[in-house]
């Protein structure tokens, strides 16, 4: 199988990313519950992954790490614990259904929204488009650092900067940034950051992370046991406690952990080259076919994170990735759960074609891909 779909999930995963999420099911133990052996390893183990993130993302405190099951998690805890009825929230016009469902579903206690229109490549009106959908009920400005079907790259700094000028909060959703763009919290000055831990991290599925910058905190969702101060019927608001009621999901974070490992050692940037690489031989090539249809100009990495999306004259997105499927090629086509992104191009009544390399995919696989485009034009 030529796999192109790394924007949903990464595939394959790395040997030492399967190795270490089998060998935490060794472990057998609840982290956090109990005081013997296996208890206490399965705790250490957690603590490493947590540094590990923590290390990776620029995070001052470990405690500032909270394990999620995935971004969407992440963005819904940030989303709704922190909104109150009356506020308004200013986001990008090509948010994923993860932040626009629930503010969809906010709209019940008064809380609004502004998308602000994102210009490609013209960091400059993005940026003032910003500034100009902020007003006096404004609490915080949430984005995509790139967009999951054009991969368009946001100026999340100046967007940030933008924010704290006017003393709101900003949280970014680096569901498809993570791993391909270097990302340090404190640079960005992001109080919070929504992470997946199965794209460019290249952890097990149900694998994310919440992480905060601050002092501010939303409230939790879910409450329950902690396995401190448990004799209390009051969640504890000490981090990362608050946000993890329940038994941990210790395979994944384990996993999770050898897949920063993984992409520490090869290097962000140097995964980032070899994708980019991948992509722009894909565009250059398309725009040759005749009855191709891109929406974009060409991913450059200033603006852009490797991900292309295009038609195919006389057919609509998900029959060519159903023609494509036959040929042992995995695409993603469709909507890819973010309406409001199609709808700025256009696209939203017929999706496009997403093409996702990984660290890897190989050119003679995009050679193959092209192959398989051509004769279907």
């Amino acid at each position: 199988m030529v796999y192109l779909d790394n924007s949903a999930t990464s595939y394959p995963k790395p040997p030492e990313v399967r190795h270490a999420a089998a060998a935490a099911m060794y472990s057998g133990a609840n982290p956090g519950r109990s005081g013997h052996f296996l208890s206490m390893k399965s705790s250490e183990m957690i603590f490493d992954a947590r540094k590990t993130a923590a290390d990776f993302f620029g995070v001052k405190s470990e405690e500032n790490v909270i394990f999620t099951k995935n971004c969407t998690e992440a963005l819904n805890i940030v989303i709704k614990g922190i909104l109150k009825p009356g506020d308004h929230i200013v986001i990008s016009s090509l948010e994923h259904n993860s932040v626009m469902r629930p503010l969809k579903r906010l709209e019940s206690i008064h809380v609004s929204y502004t998308e602000a229109k994102v210009f490609p490549k013209d960091n400059d009106k993005t940026v003032d488009s910003f500034r100009k959908s902020i007003n006096a009920r404004t609490r915080m400005i949430l984005c995509t650092h790139a967009s999951n079907v054009w991969g368009i790259k946001l100026p999340v700094e100046r967007i940030a900067a933008l924010a704290h000028e006017y003393g709101l909060l900003f949280a970014l959703d680096a569901a498809q940034s993570a791993g391909v763009v270097p990302i340090n919290i404190s640079e960005i000055k992001a109080d919070f950051l929504c992470v997946p831990g199965h794209k460019g991290l290249y952890g097990p599925m149900g694998t994310g992370m919440l992480i905060f910058s601050g002092s501010h905190i939303p409230d939790s969702l879910i409450e329950g046991g902690t396995g401190s101060s448990s004799g209390f019927f009051e969640q504890p608001e000490l981090l990362p406690d608050k946000f993890e009621s329940g038994t941990p999901n210790l395979s994944g974070i384990a996993g999770l952990k050898a897949g920063m490992d993984y992409v520490s050692r090869i290097k962000v940037e140097n995964i980032a080259k070899h994708e980019f690489m991948l992509v722009t031989h894909l565009y250059k090539e398309l725009k040759q076919i005749k009855g191709i249809h891109l929406y974009t100009p060409m991913p450059e990495p200033d603006y852009f994170v490797p991900i292309l999306s295009f038609n195919i004259e006389g057919k609509d997105s998900e029959s060519a990735a159903e023609s494509l499927n036959r040929r042992n090629i995995a695409v993603r086509a469709g909507i890819h759960c973010s309406p409001a992104a199609h709808k700025s191009f256009g696209t939203e009544n017929v999706g496009a074609v997403r093409v996702s390399p990984s660290i890897f995919t190989r050119r003679s696989e995009m050679d193959y891909f092209l192959q398989c485009v051509k004769s279907l034009t």
